[in-house]
C-alpha cells in the first residue's frame, strides 16, 4: 500500500504551521515538528511520469514537502494506463509531466507543483534537495549518482519491471538520523544499581526494561548514587530482561533507593557510497528472510537487464526465450564467476515490460517514505540497496504452457503491462470478478485506484461494491486521496467510487450507505454475500473487522484485511481451506495495570493517567447514566439485583447518592460537595496509607511515601470538580477562584479517623438488609417526572474545566507516591478426520425448507446423528484485535 509513503494532506489553513502552510497533523504527529519544517523547505525533483514516478509524486505531495518538480519528456504510451492512474485515454501523445501535473497540484495547494522540458543537466539538479529517478537508464542514473554524491544532493533511484522491484538510496557521506525509528523513548523504574566495573543495573520485574545493547540512558531520582543523576548519557549492555550494565560506578555512592533510567535517542551517522561504488560492493536490506540469497543475485540481473536495454534500445519482449538467454549471458558478464539463478534471472528478462499498479504502489511508497527520511532525519533509511519480488503471484505449476508468448504478447490494451506478466486469460478473469470493497477511507481510496488499474470488476460480467456510510470532512484530505476540498459533506463510498471511475471508466463500480452488521443482513443477504468473488476490508475498527471475517468464513470468501497506524501497517489474505481466518488469532492482550498499584501505589505515569480516568468516569457519567436508567427504565432495579457479587450494591448506593445525600440544589452545594471529595481522595485516603505504611517505608518495590505540601493545583481541583459536578444536574457554576475558596471555608469537613483494619462480612443477608434499605430511601421515578442528570464525556466536557480536572488529578496522584507476533494453530480432529472452521456438514432439502448447514466452529460441532431440524450455527466471535 503506497500509505506505507505516509501521505498526509492539510487538516484546514485556519491554524498556521510556522508561517502560511498549514500544519499537516498526521504526519507532523509521526514526524514531529523540526522533521517537518525540514521538509516544508525541501525542493524535490521526480523524474520519470510512469505508474512508479506518480506513486511517488503522489506521496510527497500528500506530505508536504515545499515544491515538486514534475521531469518526463516523453509522450504519454496506451501502455502508460496500465498503472499511470493520472493519465486519461485523451492524454495519449502528450507530455506525461504536463498532463500528470493539475491532478497531482490537486492534492495539496500548499505545495507548488510544477513541471520542466528541459533535459537533466548538472544545472537543474542544482536546484533540489532530493532527486527522485524512476525508470530510469543505468548510464544516467550513474552519472546523476556521482554529480549528486558530490553536491550533497540525496538520491533516490527506483524501478519496478512486473513483479520485480528495486530501490537504491544515497544521502550523502555522513547523513545524520537524529531518531533512529520515532519511537517514544522508553523508561524503567531502578530497583538496584550495583557498585563495580562495571556496575548493573536491576529494574523492577513488573515489566521487561526493552532497552538494546548499545542504547544510550540516563538516571533521575536516583537515592544514594547520586552520581547517576549528574552524569550524561552512558551506553548500556543488556544482561537480562531487567538487567543491563552502565560501566564503572565503583567510586560512586551506595546506592539507597529509587530511580528512573530513560532512554536517549542519540544522533546516528551513517555513510552512503555513491551508485557507482555501491554496484560493485553493494550493501542490501532483506526483507524476506525466506529469500535470503535473492538480493544479491537480482542486483546482478538488474545490471544485465540494463545492458540488453542500452544494446538493443528496448526491453526484453515478453516470454522470449532468445531475449531472456542473452539477459542471462549478459549477466553472467557482470558476475564473472560468481554462481547465478538463471531461472531467476530469466524470469526478470520475461517481466521487463511489465507494468503493474500494486508493485508500483509498493516501491513508489517506499521511495517516497525514503525521501522524507532524508529530508527530516527522521527514522533509519535504507541502507542501501533494496530489492522485492512477488514471484508467489505466478502459477505454481505448468507455468511454462500457462505463460506463453503467444499469451503474454501485446495487445494495444491498457492493460498489456499485466498482460505481459500473467497472460490474456487471467486478465480476462479479473475483469469477470465481483468484490466488495468495505469502507472508502485511506485504505479503500488505495484499494479502488488499485482494482481499477488493474482492470478487476471491468468486464461485463464483473463489478465492484464499495460502502462507506461516512461523509467526507476535511481532516480526511490529509490522506484518502481521492477526495478534493470540494468533496467535503459528500458521501465517500459515492465520491471514490466516481475517481476510481475516472480512472478507469470500464470499472463497472457501484456504492452504498449502508454500514455492515447484524442490521443490514437483509440488504448484504445470502444472495449478495454467494454472488462475491471476494472481499477487501478498508475499516478503522475491530467489531467491523471480526464481523466481516464472520460472514467470510461462512459463505467461504476470500478475504484481503489490511490497516496501517502511522509508518507501521499489516496485510492478512484469508484464503478459504489454505489459510487461517482474521478470528483465529488474536494479538497479545494489552499490559493491564493490577487495581491494587492503580490505587494506591502508582509509580508510572501511565497509572496516574488511568487513575484520572476512571476517576472522571466514575464520578461524571457512570452513575448520572444509572440514575437516568433508573429513571426511565421500569425493570432497571429488578436487572440490577440480578447482577452478580456486591455489584448491585455498588450501582444502588451510587444511585443514591446521586438522587438523595449529594445531590445538590444550588452552587454552594457543588462547592460543598468537591471540597469534601477532595479531603477524602487527597487527604483521608493518603493519612489511612501513611497509617498502614508510615512515612519511609516501602510497601511497594521502588515506592516511598510521602506527604503532598500545599499546592495551587488543590483549588484548581475543587473548582473544576464543582463546575462538573453542577453542569451534571444543570446548575449554573463559576471560575471566579477567590468566591469558590470564600464557600470552602464554610464547608465542614468530617474529621479523618484511621481505620485500624479491614473487617471481611461475606454473610449475604448484610448485603440484602442494605439492599433494602437503599430501595427504600429512593425516590419512585414519579416522584422526579422529567428529572435527568446530564452524563459528562471526557471528549464533550468544557475544555478548560476538563484540562484543570484531569491535570490537578494527575499531579496529585503523583505526588501521592511520589512516582513479529507469530501465532500457531493445529487444526481439530475427530478420530483420523480433520476439521477446520471452513467445513460443514450439508442437509438435504427438506419439505418447505431450503438446503441449510451447519457450521463446524474450530471442530468443536459433535459429530454423530444429523439433527431433526437443520441447525445454523454461526462462527463463534472471539476476543477483539488491537
Amino acid at each position: 500500500s503506497s500509505s506505507l509513503g505516509v501521505p498526509a494532506r492539510f487538516w484546514g489553513s485556519q491554524r498556521g504551521f510556522g508561517g502560511p502552510h498549514p500544519p499537516f497533523f498526521p504526519p507532523r504527529y509521526v514526524l514531529g515538528h523540526e522533521a517537518m519544517k525540514r521538509m516544508q523547505t525541501s525542493n524535490v525533483l521526480v523524474s520519470g511520469l510512469r505508474g512508479l514516478g506518480v506513486e511517488v509524486a503522489k506521496n510527497l505531495v500528500l506530505g508536504g514537502v515545499k515544491s515538486v518538480t514534475l521531469h518526463d519528456p516523453h509522450p504519454a504510451t496506451w501502455t502508460d494506463l496500465a498503472s499511470q492512474f493520472y493519465l486519461r485515454e485523451e492524454d495519449v501523445g502528450q507530455s506525461r509531466a504536463e498532463a500528470t501535473l493539475p491532478r497531482l497540484a490537486e492534492l495539496n495547494s500548499y505545495v507548488a507543483v510544477t513541471s520542466t522540458r528541459e533535459p537533466l543537466s548538472q544545472e537543474l539538479l542544482a536546484t533540489f534537495q532530493v532527486v527522485v529517478l524512476t525508470n530510469s537508464p543505468l548510464e544516467e542514473q550513474l552519472w546523476v549518482g556521482d554529480f549528486c554524491h558530490s553536491h550533497g544532493i540525496k538520491l533516490v533511484v527506483a524501478d519496478t519491471r512486473g513483479l520485480f522491484g528495486q530501490l537504491f538510496c544515497d544521502f550523502g557521506d555522513d547523513m545524520v538520523v537524529t531518531d533512529p525509528n520515532g519511537e517514544q523513548p522508553l523508561s524503567a523504574m531502578v530497583s538496584m544499581v550495583t557498585k563495580g566495573c562495571p556496575g548493573e543495573v536491576t529494574c523492577l520485574d513488573e515489566a521487561r526494561h526493552g532497552f538494546e545493547t548499545g542504547d544510550f540512558v540516563t538516571f533521575t531520582e536516583v537515592e544514594g548514587m547520586e552520581e547517576l543523576n549528574r552524569c550524561g548519557p552512558v551506553e548500556i549492555r543488556v544482561l537480562g530482561p531487567y538487567t543491563f550494565s552502565i560501566g564503572d560506578t565503583s567510586g560512586y555512592g551506595d546506592y539507597v533507593r529509587g530511580g528512573i533510567v530513560t532512554q536517549v535517542k542519540m544522533p546516528k551517522h551513517i555513510h552512503f557510497k555513491r551508485l557507482r561504488d555501491a554496484l560493485a560492493e553493494p550493501e542490501m536490506m532483506v526483507t524476506d528472510f525466506g529469500k535470503a540469497e535473492r538480493p544479491s543475485m537480482m542486483h546482478w540481473a538488474w545490471q544485465g537487464l540494463h545492458r540488453f536495454m542500452h544494446q538493443h534500445g528496448r526491453a526484453p519482449r515478453p516470454r522470449h526465450q532468445g531475449d531472456a538467454a542473452e539477459v542471462v549471458a549478459l549477466t553472467k558478464e557482470v558476475a564473472a564467476g560468481a554462481e547465478l539463478d538463471e531461472e531467476l534471472v530469466r524470469e526478470l528478462a520475461f517481466q521487463a515490460t511489465g507494468d503493474l499498479a500494486p508493485v508500483n504502489a509498493f516501491i513508489g511508497g517506499l521511495a517516497a517514505q525514503e525521501v522524507m527520511k532524508a529530508v527530516s532525519g527522521k527514522f533509519t533509511p535504507i541502507t542501501q540497496w533494496l530489492y522485492f519480488d512477488a514471484l508467489e503471484c505466478l502459477p505454481e505449476e505448468n507455468r511454462d504452457s500457462l505463460l506463453t508468448e503467444e499469451q503474454c504478447r501485446p495487445r494495444n490494451s491498457r492493460y498489456d503491462g499485466q498482460i505481459a506478466v500473467f497472460g490474456a486469460e487471467l486478465q480476462a478473469k479479473l475483469g469477470a470478478q465481483k468484490y466488495f470493497v468495505v469502507g472508502a477511507g485511506a485504505i479503500g481510496c488505495e484499494l479502488l485506484k488499485n482494482f481499477a488499474m488493474v482492470g478487476l470488476g471491468c468486464g461485463p460480467e464483473g463489478s465492484i461494491t464499495v460502502t462507506d456510510m461516512d461523509t467526507i470532512e476535511k481532516s480526511n484530505l490529509n490522506r484518502q486521496f481521492l477526495f478534493r476540498p470540494w468533496d467535503v459533506t459528500k458521501l465517500k463510498s459515492e465520491r471514490a467510487a466516481a475517481a476510481a471511475r475516472e480512472m478507469n471508466p470500464a470499472l463497472r463500480v457501484s456504492s452504498r450507505t449502508d454500514r455492515v452488521g447484524p442490521d443490514t443482513e437483509r440488504v448484504y443477504d445470502d444472495d449478495f454475500f454467494e454472488g462475491l468473488d471476494g472481499v477487501a476490508n478498508a475499516l478503522d475498527n475491530v467489531d467491523a473487522r471480526l464481523y466481516m471475517d464472520r460472514r467470510c468464513v461462512y459463505y467461504r470468501k476470500p478475504l484481503l484485511e489490511s490497516g496501517t497506524l502511522g509508518t507501521k501497517g499489516n496485510v492478512q489474505v484469508v484464503i478459504p481451506f489454505l489459510s487461517e481466518s482474521y478470528s483465529s488469532s488474536q494479538d497479545p492482550p494489552e499490559k493491564a495495570i493490577p487495581i491494587c498499584t492503580l490505587k494506591n501505589f502508582p509509580n508510572a505515569i501511565e497509572h496516574t493517567l488511568q487513575w484520572a480516568r476512571d476517576e472522571f468516569e466514575g464520578l461524571f457519567k457512570q452513575p448520572a447514566e444509572n440514575v437516568n436508567q433508573y429513571l426511565m427504565d421500569p425493570k432497571f432495579l429488578e436487572r440490577t439485583l440480578r447482577l452478580a457479587g456486591t455489584q448491585p450494591l455498588e450501582v444502588l448506593e451510587a444511585v443514591q447518592r446521586s438522587l438523595v445525600s449529594d445531590r445538590p440544589r444550588a452552587w454552594p452545594d457543588c462547592v460543598a460537595w468537591a471540597c469534601r471529595h477532595w479531603h477524602r481522595q487527597y487527604s483521608n485516603n493518603i493519612r489511612q496509607l501513611l497509617h498502614n505504611f508510615p512515612l519511609g517505608c516501602c510497601p511497594h518495590p521502588g515506592v516511598a511515601l510521602t506527604r503532598c505540601p500545599p499546592q495551587p493545583l488543590h483549588l484548581d481541583y475543587v473548582v473544576a470538580a464543582a463546575n462538573l459536578f453542577a453542569q451534571s444536574y444543570g446548575i449554573a457554576g463559576s471560575r471566579d477562584r477567590a468566591a469558590v475558596a470564600e464557600l470552602v471555608r464554610h464547608v465542614r469537613v468530617p474529621p479523618f479517623a484511621p481505620k485500624a483494619g479491614v473487617r471481611q462480612v461475606a454473610h449475604s443477608r448484610v448485603h440484602d438488609g442494605r439492599l433494602e434499605e437503599l430501595k427504600a430511601s429512593l425516590p419512585s421515578p414519579e416522584e422526579l417526572p422529567g428529572f435527568r442528570i446530564s452524563p459528562s464525556k471526557q471528549r464533550e466536557a468544557t475544555g478548560a474545566l476538563l484540562a484543570s480536572y484531569t491535570n490537578s488529578q494527575i499531579h496529585l496522584q503523583t505526588w501521592r507516591a511520589k512516582t513479529p507476533f507469530v501465532g500457531f494453530s493445529r487444526a481439530p480432529s475427530y478420530y483420523e478426520v480433520e476439521w477446520t472452521l471452513w467445513d460443514r456438514f450439508e442437509h438435504p432439502p427438506m419439505h418447505g425448507r431450503t438446503r441449510c448447514s451447519t457450521k463446524v466452529v474450530g471442530g468443536s460441532t459433535p459429530l454423530g446423528s444429523p439433527p431433526l431440524t437443520p441447525l445454523v450455527v454461526p462462527p463463534q466471535r472471539k476476543s477483539s484485535r488491537h
